[in-house]
């Protein structure tokens, strides 16, 4: 089983930054593709932004280009979304999302909710005008 959990969320204004972490644990020798996802009230669940297992292939949501990275560390477990010029719009709470890849070859990143199996619980990030 693998364990996900998210941190780092909160309250910011407008044009202010943030950085949220997931941290997976579980089952040694995995390698996971990553993603995170973002879900606002009444609205569905979207991607933000993906990456592969070895951090060589990214894909953001035109709506984050340019002010979102993903990265990842793997010697410690963690995938990290660096937020910047945070907008009211960007309010929601972020979810990441792990895959396992099953090769070593396997260089993609995922996009749709259904390609991941294992979820974390999620931040809330608000961002204020």
């Amino acid at each position: 089983q693998v364990q996900l959990v998210e941190s780092g969320g909160g309250l910011v204004q407008a044009g202010g930054s943030l950085r949220v972490s997931c941290a997976h644990s579980g089952r040694t020798y995995s390698r996971y593709a990553m993603g995170w996802f973002r879900q606002a009230p009444g609205k569905e669940r979207d991607v933000v932004a993906a990456i592969s297992w070895s951090g060589g292939r990214t894909y953001y949501a035109d709506s984050v280009k340019g002010r979102f990275t993903i990265s990842r560390d793997n010697a410690k477990n963690t995938v990290y979304l660096q937020m910047n010029s945070l907008t009211p719009e960007d309010t929601a709470v972020y979810y990441c999302a792990a895959r396992v890849s099953l090769f070593s070859s396997d260089s993609n990143y995922y996009t749709r909710s259904i390609d991941y199996g294992y979820w974390g619980q999620g931040t809330q990030v608000t961002v204020s005008t």
